[in-house]
């Protein structure tokens, strides 16, 4: 009696690995969106849930932004019962906002993932090649240690299983599977910089350095992620409100971290690293200057040896 095809085995303990190493939730959902990686990932759950106890709901957004898309998430909704989830969702969303098409489609997909199971871990099929991506464009912007890091695996309630996994994994447990993947459009259309990185970039990085980037660009994610959780349990002993005295004797990467926590809880939201390092000079590099502009019309100055956020008269 011969197993499962590789690939098929592959993404069936990827998924049950994950699963395993968390505390057990009572339902799991999958968000797909008929690509290969997705069907791969709807066809492991529904093997590996069950089997732990676990009902599997499945998600389809709909984008809207090509014609026909009702029916491919229609399609894809019909392939997924198919599977036998417990739950199948088509979610229609808007996209719209700034940030251009990618970054509100994927504000609007994600937002309507949290809505539609709010008490449920989400399963997204992100894979080695998308992390690879993902630390290139945090390179090419300047991002930081916390964007080159890349996706986590586990970053509740979105869990990505297929981190470690390359894409023609997903594509091969397809084959094996008999499932028939939606081609998108947009994974062609060089308007998109994920597409260039895919299509251009990365072809031309793998051949100048002989091979394994995309492996390569993971594992270093992987090592950043892991000092940057090091760093992120040191600031998170620092509570309260800030000690300029006690901060000022740490490390920048650990200051920057506590007063990065302490801005957003105080409703300060997207905060560029150009303005953390703002703020972090009012302790590191204190000459008495002014107070630092934050997103949302707010300030953040310091008096009396205290740091203040405060909305400043008009």
């Amino acid at each position: 009696m011969t197993g499962p095809h590789p690939a098929v085995a592959a993404v069936r303990s990827a998924v049950r690995r994950l699963l395993e190493s968390l505390e057990p939730p009572d339902r799991v959902a999958v968000a797909v969106s008929g690509g290969a990686d997705s069907l791969a990932l709807a066809a492991a759950a529904t093997h590996v849930a069950p089997r732990l106890g676990l009902a599997v709901h499945g998600l389809v957004v709909d984008h809207g932004l090509q014609d026909g898309s009702e029916q491919v998430a229609a399609d894809t909704a019909k392939a997924l019962h198919a599977m036998d989830f417990t739950e199948v969702q088509v979610l229609p969303v808007e996209v719209s906002g700034p940030g251009g098409l990618e970054a509100a489609a994927r504000r609007a997909r994600y937002e309507a993932l949290r809505k539609a199971v709010p008490d449920a871990m989400v399963l997204l099929g992100h894979t080695r090649d998308d992390q690879a991506e993902t630390v290139l464009l945090g390179l090419g912007r300047g991002s930081g240690p916390r964007s080159i890091a890349g996706m986590r695996p586990v970053d509740p309630p979105w869990l990505r299983p297929f981190l470690d996994l390359p894409r023609e994994t997903t594509v091969a447990a397809c084959v094996a599977l008999d499932l028939r993947p939606w081609q998108d459009p947009h994974n062609a259309d060089p308007r998109f910089t994920r597409v260039r990185l895919r299509r251009e970039v990365l072809p031309v990085l793998e051949d100048v350095l002989a091979g394994g980037v995309s492996a390569a660009l993971a594992r270093t994610a992987a090592q950043l992620r892991e000092d940057a959780e090091a760093l992120d349990a040191i600031a998170a002993r620092f509570t309260g409100e800030p000690d300029i005295e006690v901060l000022a004797e740490q490390p920048a990467a650990v200051r920057r971290r506590v007063l990065r926590r302490w801005l957003l809880e105080r409703g300060v939201r997207e905060l560029t690293d150009a303005q953390l390092r703002a703020v972090d000079g009012l302790i590191g590099e204190w000459r008495g200057q002014g107070a630092v502009w934050l997103p949302g019309g707010l300030e953040v100055g310091r008096a009396h040896g205290r740091l203040t956020v405060f909305q400043p008269p008009r």
